[in-house]
């Protein structure tokens, strides 16, 4: 009953919150990146959501484009800018997501969504990550975040659509800010990107 009928009522209450109360930082940081990123602010990029239906997700842009012709063999850590480290170390990147979430794409929890090229390399258990919508942290992210592998990853999300209610939100939202104050699982440089699945790590 949560999931199916009060779940999106109070992500969508608590994401026009969240927006507002978090608003100075957005404009701050839209400024920051507008003058430092030549006025490309957003990444937008496709990812899969909802019973495998596809959604633009919508990030703070941390990165450098890839010049094509020069650097092609660039790292997305050398990729990431000096902004976009500290962007990234307390999750600020993330905020614009509630966007996602009003839109009804997304959820405050949930299984992160990630990219389509991905679905190819999923389990028959490891697509029911995607019964319920994405969200913006999760049961894998208050358990090691980018230190645990992707099967690790899976598992945790698997059992989060198993054990899905309030309170068990509320605990991944409140241990949720205590990791982005500490900066738990991303302790050090290599950890700010994610790596690459291919479907063994």
């Amino acid at each position: 009953m949560y999931v199916k009928y009060i779940k999106y009522n109070i992500d969508f209450i608590f994401s026009l919150f969240f927006l507002l109360i978090l608003s100075p930082i957005i404009i701050l940081v839209s400024i920051i990146l507008f003058f430092t990123n030549s006025g490309n602010i957003f990444f937008i990029q496709k990812r899969i959501g909802y019973k495998h239906k596809e959604f633009n997700i919508i990030k703070f842009k941390t990165m450098r484009d890839v010049q094509i012709g020069l650097n092609e063999t660039i790292t997305d850590s050398q990729r990431l800018t000096k902004i976009g480290k500290i962007i990234r170390n307390y999750s600020v990147d993330e905020i614009l997501q509630f966007i996602n979430v009003i839109k009804g794409e997304m959820s405050i929890v949930g299984p992160r969504p990630l990219l389509p090229k991905y679905m190819k390399f999923y389990s028959k258990d490891e697509l029911l990550r995607h019964n319920l919508k994405p969200g913006i942290t999760g049961w894998a992210q208050i358990n090691g975040r980018n230190l645990i592998t992707w099967k690790k990853k899976f598992q945790y999300d698997i059992e989060y659509i198993e054990r899905a209610s309030f309170l068990f939100d509320l605990k991944i939202i409140f241990f949720s800010f205590f990791i982005v104050l500490f900066k738990k699982g991303v302790n050090n440089k290599n950890n700010l990107i994610t790596a690459e699945y291919d479907g063994n790590n």
